[in-house]
């Protein structure tokens, strides 16, 4: 078996790494930015629970949140599928972060331009949604895009559900070849490849709604 052999069997599962790195990032993109809208409107008595919920997730590792999920929740009779699994655990952990990326880059946003929609009557769920997202949104691109190469580096944690991404197919066949050297290398190579295609269309996404001008000297 040439290493092109190897390269095509462990993409068959490359399909399955990239729906669960997608899975996982829209579910961290969503919480991330529900807890980044409840921050910012100050709703009553959801302050003490975002908080909380940013504190703890950052602080549980993926994978003992993955096991509580998929084999722990199971005696209490709750049956969680695999995608559900790691959408439960590694998108909410991703969601914790992204809500802390979207914090500083609502906090770099221009205060003047805020208490001047004010001074025009505008109700701030408005000002929320037509000025401060938007802009947010630019700002927090790098770091966007630094929480979901780490969504992509921990998305191999799938296999120990289930899930037939690249790294249980490499598992399964370096058990049957022994030529793990080979097919752990070609493993990284199509995780290398999948992370600059994530590369790329962030940076498209960050060059068509880029702010003109901003960090020009």
């Amino acid at each position: 078996m040439d290493f092109g052999r190897i390269l095509l069997l462990l993409a068959q599962g490359a399909g399955q790494t990239i729906l669960v790195t997608l899975a996982c990032i829209l579910t961290g993109l969503g919480v991330g930015l529900g807890v980044a809208v409840l921050r910012r409107l100050r709703v009553r008595g959801t302050a003490w629970l975002v908080e909380t919920y940013t504190y703890v997730f950052r602080a549980v590792p993926v994978l003992v949140l993955l096991f509580i999920m998929f084999f722990g929740l199971p005696a209490l009779g709750l049956k969680v599928p695999p995608m559900l699994s790691m959408m439960l655990s590694l998108g909410l952990i991703a969601g914790a972060y992204l809500a802390e990326v979207f914090r500083g880059a609502m906090d770099a946003l221009d205060p003047q331009e805020l208490l001047a929609a004010e001074a025009m009557g505008l109700p701030r769920w408005q000002i929320l949604v037509s000025i401060e997202l938007p802009q947010m949104l630019r700002l927090a691109v790098p770091g966007m895009l630094n929480e979901f190469t780490t969504v992509l580096k921990y998305s191999p944690f799938a296999y120990t559900v289930g899930i037939p991404e690249i790294t249980r197919q490499a598992t399964a066949l370096a058990s049957t070849t022994l030529r793990g050297v080979e097919i752990y290398l070609a493993a990284g190579l199509l995780y290398f490849g999948i992370f600059q295609l994530l590369r790329i269309g962030v940076r498209a996404v960050e060059k068509r709604f880029e702010i003109p001008g901003f960090g020009m000297h």
